[in-house]
């Protein structure tokens, strides 16, 4: 860690698109652990808005990408989903209960008080 206690990350990405200084580090950082992936080999799309899906499939990198033993409750969650087993896991793991017993809401834009609730959960 660096004097203000954020991981230290050496190197590049191959993403074109990270322009303010700002976040750098963290995209570099989550990118070289496999936290993060980009939308692209070249675009990270730091602009873009949060789905609930990618809150679950970086929360579900960053636990180490268990087996998944529980089934998914969720009908909007297809088997077929690059979110399916991320999502599966964060029910299971109480890092989610959907927005409805039967629902996840996958491509609903995830707010900034769910994303709290999502890493609060998750940190356990």
């Amino acid at each position: 860690y660096n004097i203000v206690g954020e991981p230290a990350v050496t190197g590049e990405t191959t993403f074109t698109d990270l322009t303010a200084n700002w976040y750098q580090n963290a995209v570099l950082w989550a990118y070289q652990t496999g936290v993060a992936s980009g939308m692209s080999e070249t675009t990270f799309a730091p602009d873009q808005e949060m789905s609930r899906a990618m809150l679950a499939v970086i929360l579900y990198a960053r636990a180490g990408e268990p087996a998944v033993e529980a089934a998914n409750p969720f009908t909007d969650v297809p088997a077929d989903s690059y979110f399916a087993d991320a999502v599966a896991w964060a029910q299971a793991n109480g890092v989610t209960t959907g927005t409805s017993d039967t629902t996840f809401s996958p491509n609903s834009n995830c707010l900034r008080a769910q994303i709290v609730s999502f890493l609060y959960r998750a940190a356990k």
